[in-house]
């Protein structure tokens, strides 16, 4: 087993972080305090295909892996987790269920753009009461005139308002349950189709979040993606990659929380010694660095195991689920070792651990982790 990354994919990491320490840095601080979602950062993401990672080249994309994919996440999350995170969401949602179930012909309408940069995509499964029972959809679809008239609402939607194109589910036949819902592809012209509340976030606050509204919209019947029926099927397949991502976003978050605990602690005197000198602090690093690496090979397990073909609903939830918790664990030891100053904005401890604590919770909670988990050791 070789654990370590090719050239190539050195070369990427190497590119990502330097685009990151460049570009975002400077302004991650800034645009989390104003909640400014930085859209000025598409034309710079698309130019590095950032926009099209894991889609074939004839689509507009960058034709990547996921071992590639993850690792570009972690070094945007190492920086910024609200870019990383709206990067994760454009490419492993909005555009994989396009390029995983959409036909020829929505591929090149929609994908294409998106995978290109021209455009931005959002995913819409959750609603107000249907979260972690996703199976719960109440926004319906019904024959019309030779589509289908959409009424109904989805809650927590990244780029729900800078979006040209979302992917989004409504139930087509509600006797059938979970077989009854389907998916399809809106965009912003069509009418009855509006975004609708922005989210006062915790963290993640350069990500925007908000709610889209159907009021009859009117979807044509060659905007169904797959067949009649298939959608929830279809959201578990996607949410099997969409978890790679969040784990990778969770390890490029612990990495750079551990990174600024180790940079003050080097600096921080106390007793007339740096406190990295002292054996409590130097035991706090050695778990989050351990963490850390451990929760980094589980990710690049799951994106090796995608990448050959394989299945990994069990490996993707395992990765998410330790990873997330490890960011959350890393991110508030990070604030612990710089004490007081870590509860202030000077220092990026108190960013980290607000923008990790999403991923505990985003694209499945913990609990469902355990559960899918569960189902896939116990054979339920």
């Amino acid at each position: 087993m070789n654990f370590e990354l090719n050239e190539e994919q050195l070369q990427i990491k190497h590119s990502v972080r330097e685009f990151a320490e460049s570009e975002i840095k400077p302004y991650a601080l800034e645009w989390d305090e104003t909640q400014h979602f930085p859209v000025e950062l598409r034309p710079k993401l698309a130019e590095l295909g950032l926009l099209g990672i894991l889609f074939p080249e004839e689509y507009g994309g960058a034709a990547m892996g996921y071992v590639e994919y993850a690792t570009i996440i972690e070094e945007l999350g190492r920086v910024c987790g609200a870019v990383g995170l709206s990067v994760a969401a454009h490419n492993s949602l909005c555009s994989n269920h396009l390029y995983m179930f959409g036909s020829e012909e929505q591929k090149q309408k929609y994908l294409v753009p998106l995978a290109s940069g021209e455009s931005f995509g959002a995913w819409g499964l959750t609603e107000s009461q249907a979260g972690s029972d996703s199976a719960g959809t109440r926004t319906n679809a019904v024959r019309s005139n030779g589509g289908w008239k959409v009424n109904g609402s989805k809650n927590f939607i990244t780029h729900a308002i800078a979006c040209e194109t979302l992917v989004a589910v409504a139930v087509t036949d509600k006797s059938k349950g979970n077989r009854g819902i389907s998916a399809f592809v809106f965009d912003k012209s069509m009418e009855g189709f509006r975004s609708d509340k922005k989210e006062n976030k915790l963290g993640m606050r350069a990500s925007e979040t908000a709610s889209v509204v159907f009021e009859d919209c009117y979807v044509p019947e060659e905007n169904l993606l797959g067949t009649e029926g298939e959608g929830f099927l279809q959201c578990m397949q996607v949410l099997d990659g969409g978890r790679i991502s969040i784990a990778a976003l969770s390890v490029g978050i612990a990495q750079g929380a551990y990174e600024a605990a180790v940079k003050y602690a080097k600096e921080r005197q106390q007793f007339g010694k740096p406190i990295a000198e002292f054996q409590a602090i130097q035991f706090k690093l050695a778990d989050m660095a351990t963490q850390t690496e451990a929760a980094r090979l589980l990710t690049l397990q799951a994106a090796a195991l995608k990448d050959a073909g394989k299945a990994t609903t069990q490996q993707s939830a395992m990765a998410k689920l330790f990873a997330s918790e490890t960011a959350v664990k890393v991110s508030e030891e990070s604030i612990q070792i710089h004490g007081g100053y870590g509860y202030t904005k000077d220092y990026p401890a108190e960013k980290y651990w607000r923008d990790s604590k999403l991923c505990t919770i985003g694209e499945g909670t913990s609990e469902i982790q355990r559960m899918v988990i569960a189902k896939q050791l116990l054979k339920v």
